[in-house]
C-alpha cells in the first residue's frame, strides 16, 4: 500500500487554549452539528454572516483580540469543550451500526462515485440535487461507520453564481475558488511531492492531482487537473461542472471513471464494492475490467468478476436524461483504449450502443446498467418507469422481471433539520432520539408535544427567513446596481406571520415552475386574500446552456414584478445550500408541479417537511410514497394523461382549488391565541411519516443491505 498524507495547513495564529479549532474547520462534521454555527460564529457573528460561514477564512480574518477573549470566557470554553468532547467520541467510535449488523464490511471499503458533492455552500462543486443527494449520502455513511470513500472533481470555478437582470434574465457569473481558504487538503506521496495519476488520450496523458475533503470519517478524494504538466486546455478539464460541449464533457467523465480507478489504487485502496451515482463515472466499469485483461483475462471473464461488485444508481426517467456520445466521438478518445481490452472498436461500442430518434449513440447509461448487477431507481414509481423505459436490455423476460430494483432517496437529518426544531425533539421524544431516528414507533411520541411549543417553533423560523431574506436585499442594495422593483421582488417586504408557500429547484422545463401562473387573476385573488394572504417564494438556477429554463425564469419573474402582487410572490436569486436552508425551515408549505413521472424522486420537499414545512405537490417521486392524506397535499391525481395540455390544465385547477378551499382555510382557522390547532395536527403527522421513512439513516441502511452486502456475495 502506497503511503500518501494530507497535513493541515500553517497560518492560523490561534491561542493555545482554542488551538483545535483550525482541526474542526478542516473536517466538515461540523457542518451537521446543531450547535456547530455557534462555536465559529460567537467569534465575530457579522463576519461570519460576511464570509458566507467559511471557518477557514475566519480564523484567517478574526480579530486577534476577538481569539483571546474567547479562550478566557467561560461560556464560550464549556461549548468548545463539549463540542471536541463530541468530535472525539464521534471520531474514535468502535461501536457503530455497521460494526454491530454488517461487520463483514469493516475493512472492506465501498467506492463511491460522483460528478458532484453538496456538502456546504463554501464549496460549490454542485449544482443540485444529485450533488446534495451525494453530500448526504457521505454524512450518514460517517454516521452509520460505513467504511466508504469517495471520489468527485474539484471545480475550480465551482458552480456559477446567479444574477438576474431588471427583466428577469439569468446572468451566470463563474468566480475561481480560492482552495487555499476551503477545507481541502493536497495528497502528498511519501517524498513531500503532489500524489498524482495519468490518464491517456490517443494523442496525450492528462495528469491529475488529489485532493481530501474530510467529512467525518469519511475521506472524500477530489481530482484535479489544473497542473502544470499539462495544457491550459487540459487544466480546464476539470474547471466546472457540465462542460456543454461534447468532446470536454466526454474527457470529463473519462478522468472521473479511469482516473478515479488510478487515483484510488495510487492511495492504496482495493475497494469491494463501485457505487456510481448516476452514469457518469460509467467508465470505471471499462478501467476495472482493463485491469483484469492485463492480468490475462479475457473480456467477457473480466467483466463478469467486475461486474459483481458494481453497483449503479440512475436518476433519470427519460433515456435521453443519460449521457448519449456520437461512437465517433467515442472512437476519437478511446482509440487506445479497446487495444487494452483485446477488442475491437465494434465490440467496445457494443457495450453501450443504443438506439436512439438520431442514430445510434455510446450511452453512459447502458454501459453501467450492462455491467453493474446492482442497479437502483430513486423511488418506487421511477424503478417501474425505469424498468419499462430499459425492458430492451433484457427482451426476454417480463417488464416487471427487469433486474433494476428501487430505493427512495433521503435526506441527512441532522444536516437540514433547524436547531431550535431538534431542541424541541430531544425534549419530548429523548436525549437519544437521533440514534432511533428511523424507527416509526419512537415518532409516535410527537403527539406529546404541546401544540403552543411547536406553533411557536415555526413561527421562530418563520421570522428568521423573513430577517434573512431582508439582509440579503440590504447587501445587495448597497452594492449598487439593484433597481428598487429588484428590491420588492426580492423579498423585502415577506411578512413571517402569513401563509408561505416555497418553490425552489433547477429550473427545467418538466419541473413546470410556471404552473400556478396559468390564471393570473385567480393567482392574486389568492395571494392578496382580505386577512388571509399568501406569500410564494421561488429560486432556483436554470443551466447556462438551457436558454427554455431561463426563459421559464423570465417568465416567472414578469409576474413577479407586477406592483398587483404586493410583494408578496417573489423571486430568490442565487439558490445554494444556505438559502436552501432558510427556506426549508422557514415556510409553510413546500409545492412540487413536476410534470408526472419525471420527478425521478426530489429531496427538497423532504427537507421542508423534516422542519414541520407540510408539502403540496404532484404525486410523483417520493411524495406519491409518502402521501397518505394528513401529511400534506397532492396535486392532480395517481396517474398520467395522455395529453401535456390536458394534464397541465387539471393539475392547474387542482392546484388552485385546494389552495383556496383546503389550505389557506386551514391555516388561518386560528383559536384565540392564534394557534391553527388543525394546521399543527397536520404537522405532527407528517413529522411521525416522513422523517423515519426519508432520512439517509433508512437510505444508506437499505443499500448496505439490498446491494452493498449483495455485492460481496
Amino acid at each position: 500500500m502506497n503511503t500518501f498524507r494530507t497535513q493541515l495547513p500553517d497560518g492560523f495564529d490561534l491561542p493555545k487554549r482554542i488551538a483545535r479549532l483550525s482541526e474542526l474547520a478542516y473536517n466538515l462534521w461540523w457542518t451537521w452539528q446543531p450547535e456547530s454555527q455557534r462555536i465559529f460564529g460567537r467569534l465575530d457573528y457579522d463576519l461570519w454572516e460576511r464570509l458566507g460561514h467559511n471557518p477557514i477564512r475566519l480564523l484567517r480574518e478574526v480579530d486577534r483580540s476577538r481569539l483571546d477573549l474567547a479562550s478566557k470566557d467561560a461560556e464560550y470554553l464549556a461549548l468548545y469543550d463539549r463540542m471536541f468532547a463530541n468530535f472525539d467520541s464521534y471520531m474514535n467510535q468502535k461501536t457503530t451500526w455497521i460494526s454491530q449488523s454488517h461487520p463483514r464490511l469493516i475493512g472492506r471499503p465501498i467506492a463511491y462515485f460522483s460528478m458532484e458533492f453538496g456538502l456546504h455552500e463554501t464549496l460549490p462543486i454542485y449544482s443540485g440535487g444529485l450533488g446534495v443527494l451525494a453530500g448526504d449520502h457521505l454524512k450518514e455513511a460517517s454516521d452509520l461507520g460505513l467504511p466508504l470513500t469517495a471520489v468527485g472533481f474539484m471545480y475550480a470555478q465551482g458552480y456559477f453564481s446567479q444574477r438576474l437582470s431588471e427583466d428577469g434574465w439569468q446572468e451566470a457569473l463563474n468566480n475561481v475558488l480560492d482552495f487555499h481558504n476551503l477545507p481541502a487538503l493536497p495528497v502528498m506521496d511519501d517524498h513531500g511531492n503532489r500524489l498524482t495519476v495519468e490518464v491517456e488520450f490517443p494523442d496525450r496523458f492528462v495528469t491529475l492531482g488529489l485532493w481530501e475533503i474530510r467529512v467525518g470519517r469519511v475521506p472524500l478524494y477530489l481530482l484535479d487537473s489544473n497542473l502544470d504538466p499539462n495544457s491550459d486546455f487540459d487544466k480546464n478539464l476539470t474547471a466546472r461542472l457540465y462542460w456543454s460541449d461534447l468532446d470536454r464533457r466526454v474527457m470529463q467523465e473519462l478522468l472521473l471513471g479511469v482516473g478515479g480507478v488510478r487515483a484510488l489504487r495510487a492511495l492504496g485502496y482495493n475497494p469491494s464494492v463501485w457505487h456510481m451515482n448516476e452514469g457518469h463515472a460509467a467508465f470505471l466499469t471499462l478501467e476495472r475490467a482493463r485491469e483484469y485483461v492485463a492480468g490475462g483475462d479475457t473480456l467477457e471473464q473480466a467483466l463478469e468478476k467486475t461486474r459483481r461488485q458494481n453497483v449503479f444508481t440512475t436518476h433519470t426517467p427519460v433515456p435521453a436524461g443519460n449521457d448519449e456520445f456520437p461512437l465517433w466521438l467515442i472512437e476519437k478518445y478511446l482509440a487506445g483504449f479497446w487495444p487494452q481490452l483485446n477488442i475491437s472498436r465494434d465490440q467496445l461500442f457494443d457495450l453501450a450502443r443504443h438506439h436512439m430518434p438520431q442514430g445510434e449513440t455510446f450511452s453512459m447509461g447502458v454501459l453501467a446498467l450492462r455491467n453493474s448487477d446492482g442497479r437502483n431507481a430513486v423511488s418506487e414509481l421511477h424503478g417501474r418507469v425505469s424498468r419499462q423505459m430499459w425492458h430492451s436490455l433484457w427482451p426476454d423476460g417480463e417488464e416487471d422481471e427487469v433486474p433494476i430494483t428501487h430505493v427512495t432517496n433521503g435526506v441527512h437529518v441532522s444536516n437540514w433539520m433547524a436547531r431550535r426544531l431538534y431542541v424541541l425533539l430531544s425534549q419530548y421524544l429523548g436525549a437519544d432520539w437521533y440514534d432511533h431516528l428511523d424507527e416509526p414507533e419512537m415518532w409516535k411520541k410527537v403527539d406529546a408535544i404541546p401544540d403552543n411549543e411547536l406553533w411557536a417553533v415555526r413561527l421562530h423560523l418563520k421570522r428568521k427567513l423573513s430577517f434573512y431574506l431582508r439582509e440579503r436585499v440590504r447587501d445587495r442594495w448597497t452594492v449598487g446596481g439593484f433597481h428598487p422593483v429588484q428590491v420588492v421582488s426580492s423579498g423585502v417586504l415577506i411578512n413571517p406571520y402569513a401563509l408561505t408557500i416555497g418553490f425552489a429547484r433547477r429550473f427545467a422545463t418538466y419541473k413546470r415552475a410556471s404552473l400556478i401562473l396559468t390564471d393570473v387573476e385567480r393567482l392574486l385573488n389568492i395571494v392578496n386574500r382580505p386577512n388571509m394572504p399568501v406569500q410564494i417564494i421561488f429560486a432556483g438556477k436554470a443551466h447556462p446552456a438551457d436558454e427554455p429554463g431561463k426563459q421559464l425564469i423570465q417568465q416567472v419573474y414578469r409576474q413577479v414584478k407586477r406592483a398587483e402582487t404586493g410583494g408578496r410572490i417573489v423571486f430568490i436569486e442565487d439558490y445554494d445550500m444556505n438559502l436552501a436552508r432558510y427556506l426549508v425551515q422557514g415556510v409553510d408549505v413546500w409545492m412540487n408541479t413536476p410534470r408526472r413521472p419525471y420527478e425521478a424522486s426530489g429531496t427538497s420537499g423532504m427537507k421542508a417537511a423534516l422542519n414541520g414545512a407540510l408539502n403540496f405537490s404532484v404525486l410523483d417521486g417520493w411524495w406519491r410514497e409518502a402521501y397518505n392524506g394528513r401529511n400534506g397535499w397532492s396535486i392532480g391525481e395517481d396517474r398520467q394523461l395522455e395529453s401535456q395540455s390536458v394534464q397541465d390544465a387539471q393539475d392547474a385547477e387542482s392546484l388552485y382549488a385546494t389552495l383556496e378551499n383546503e389550505i389557506i382555510p386551514l391555516f388561518y382557522n386560528r383559536d384565540p391565541k392564534e394557534i391553527s390547532h388543525e394546521w399543527v395536527a397536520r404537522i405532527k403527522d407528517n413529522l411521525k411519516t416522513n422523517i423515519p421513512q426519508f432520512s439517509t439513516r433508512r437510505m444508506v441502511k437499505e443499500y448496505v443491505e439490498r446491494l452493498y452486502v449483495k455485492a460481496l456475495e
